[in-house]
């Protein structure tokens, strides 16, 4: 091939992107990847990994704070963000000369700067125009704001400016009870802000089981972060001392900060794309089960997608595509069987379908179990509270698990097995769980849906 000739083009290098660029060039193909920032786009730099290191500095800074219920003597003498954000970056750094070094090692162009779809096999990159047998777009998302809510950086943020933060906001007020925004609400009130979370839909991570958000709104409420759902937000203007902000109804709410977290958009405004005949939706890209578009030779990959803007999403259908302009014919991507994580404290995970959705498909076929952490010996090490909740249907595969309590983001593993494998629980309830592991938990909640409930009334 000549130069700028590739077998497979992928414009942007985040999860979706990378992950594409790396399995293709693992199976033998050229393959160019472009990328106008750095490699690893918004997860690795100001996403899932930052955020989850905030997260863990947030949870030592509770274990200090509450080391007296462990017979440790040990204070909490504050929260030093010049460290926090040193040892934040440190991970990062490390995690971006590692992708570095291997898509390097593996052969792959990166074509650094801006890139624009200019034909249907073509991207332009600062003048200069490459082409690919096919074309994966991965251009990833940007975080959204509100009509007339503008974002200076300063006292109205986002999460990439709340990542950068060298202090603790005395106070916050966080717009979106969504992930970001538990996770921030978490990481402040952790860190010794007084936080209050807007959410207009009428409950928390309105997304999971319902009983998943009841029990983080009553874990927020012990923890005394404050929360107002069913609460559309109206309008926020500047004071002395920060933010005061109005929503429906008339009530104020002011604080030192407004962290806006109402979601992320698709960032595919400006390349391209419908110019060139992609069929699109609100800025969204259309694609088929095989993330083909309506262009042949043109696929799309993460949160560019309608669905879920996970990365682990992006790794997956990048996977996927590589696989497919291959020719090997992978099996396409089940969004319900996509694990989901919300890492405040306590946890949430889930895979498959909540009780809701299910009872929706299958009526009084759908049965329940919930299995309460009280009753597991590690989690009672941890001195954690929550539940593993199944939803299957009689006689039949478990059709979601839904989970809340600290560390349950780990076990997410196995659960995700057991959907996507179409498991009963008379397949699970055999398997010998380590003991004493919150596993366990999984184990026994298949036991009791299996009809023999060990450690829990039946």
């Amino acid at each position: 091939m000549a130069d700028g000739e590739y077998d497979v083009l992928v414009l942007g290098a985040g999860s979706g992107g990378y992950a594409c660029a790396l399995r293709a060039a693992q199976l033998g193909l050229k393959v160019g990847l472009v990328e106008k920032g750095n490699l690893g786009g918004t997860c690795l730099h100001v996403g899932c990994i930052p955020t989850k290191a905030l997260l863990h500095a947030a949870e030592v800074a509770d274990s200090a704070r509450e080391a007296s219920q462990f017979g440790v003597s040990a204070t909490l003498d504050g929260i030093d963000m010049a460290g926090v954000n040193a040892y934040k970056d440190k991970v990062v750094d490390r995690l971006f000369k590692g992708l570095t070094g291997l898509i390097k090692s593996r052969g792959i162009d990166v074509i650094q700067g801006s890139g624009t779809l200019t034909g249907p096999r073509e991207v332009t990159v600062d003048g200069t125009a490459y082409t690919g047998k096919a074309v994966v777009l991965a251009s990833g998302s940007y975080s959204r704001s509100l009509p007339g809510l503008e974002v200076d950086g300063e006292r109205v943020l986002t999460s990439e400016h709340a990542l950068r933060l060298d202090r603790v906001p005395a106070s916050a007020i966080v717009l979106g009870g969504g992930v970001i925004g538990c996770e921030f609400a978490s990481v402040w009130k952790s860190f010794g802000s007084d936080v209050t979370i807007i959410e207009a839909l009428p409950r928390l991570v309105a997304v999971e089981d319902e009983a998943s958000s009841k029990a983080l709104e009553r874990a927020f409420r012990k923890r005394k972060i404050s929360f107002l759902t069913g609460t559309p937000f109206q309008s926020v203007k500047h004071t002395d001392t920060g933010v005061a902000v109005t929503v429906e109804g008339g009530d104020v709410i002011e604080a030192e900060v407004l962290l806006v977290a109402v979601g992320r958009g698709p960032s595919t405004d400006g390349l391209g794309y419908a110019e060139q005949g992609i069929a699109m939706d609100r800025g969204f890209v259309l694609a088929d089960e095989r993330c083909r578009t309506n262009v042949e030779g043109v696929y799309a990959v993460g949160d560019i997608v309608p669905g879920l803007q996970l990365a682990h999403r992006g790794f997956q259908q990048g996977i996927f595509v590589a696989e497919e302009i291959a020719g090997l014919d992978p099996r396409p991507v089940d969004e319900a069987g996509i694990p989901r994580v919300t890492y405040s404290h306590p946890e949430i995970a889930s895979v498959g379908l909540d009780e809701a959705k299910a009872r929706e498909l299958h009526g009084d076929a759908v049965t329940t179990v919930t299995y309460n952490l009280g009753g597991n010996g590690k989690s009672q090490i941890l001195q954690t509270q929550g539940f593993v909740k199944l939803v299957g249907l009689v006689d039949g595969p478990v059709l979601g698990v839904h989970m809340v309590g600290d560390r349950v983001g780990e076990l997410i593993g196995e659960a995700q097995l057991i959907y996507n494998w179409e498991a009963h629980a008379d397949d699970v309830a055999p398997l010998v769980h380590a003991h004493p592991t919150q596993n366990e938990a999984l184990g026994e909640a298949h036991l009791a849906l299996a009809g023999k409930p060990l450690h829990a009334h039946s």
